[in-house]
């Protein structure tokens, strides 16, 4: 009884070894094959925001919308100070006047504060609205470039920093220059 139990005993050992050399080679085998596909795995990274303000047709929008943001602030401005002089002046008068004539003058500040601040609403909806404009308009030329780049210089991925933070990336493989040097050269601005 005891050889056999020494004989199972071996069986099992050699089983074992057996099993570690085979695992031991996959994964060798794993290992050796995960390191070629690695190396040839290239990210790229790119700021397409900065892409859009830096490139040329980005500078000339921003020019656009910095005209119309100053338009609309000076008109904000006027009515703002128009709207402090009410004030100035419904406060001194406050108690010279009359109860009815005063509720009418609270009325009418009341009023011109609901058109100031519809005025700002309608302001920055506007601004909005002219960038997002300009984002359809320049947004899909930079993801084309983006693409072409990436296909000829055989990336795996280009990753947008400006939409997901990275605490760390390879600046050699920083593409936003050469995007805005090709969307320079190419961009035609669709009338």
């Amino acid at each position: 009884m005891k050889t056999e139990f020494n004989v199972h005993k071996t069986e099992f050992n050699v089983h074992k070894k057996y099993g570690y050399v085979i695992i031991a080679a996959l994964l060798l085998a794993l290992i050796f094959s995960a390191a070629p596909a690695a190396a040839a795995d290239k990210t790229g990274f790119v700021d397409v925001r900065d892409v859009m303000v830096s490139s040329s047709a980005g500078k000339k929008a921003s020019e656009e919308l910095k005209k119309t943001f100053e338009k609309s602030k000076e008109t904000i401005q006027a009515r703002e100070n128009e709207l402090k002089k009410l004030k100035e002046e419904l406060d001194k008068q406050k108690s010279l006047l009359k109860q009815d004539v005063l509720l009418e003058k609270e009325k009418n500040y009341d009023k011109k504060v609901r058109d100031y601040q519809l005025l700002v609403k309608d302001s920055n909806e506007e601004l909005q609205g002219k960038e997002q404009e300009l984002q359809k308009k320049i947004l899909p030329e930079i993801l084309k470039i983006i693409r072409s780049i990436g296909e000829k210089g055989k990336f795996t991925m280009i990753v947008d920093i400006s939409q997901i933070p990275l605490p760390y990336f390879s600046k050699e493989n920083l593409l936003t220059k050469q995007v805005i040097d090709e969307f320079d050269k190419t961009y035609k601005p669709k009338k």
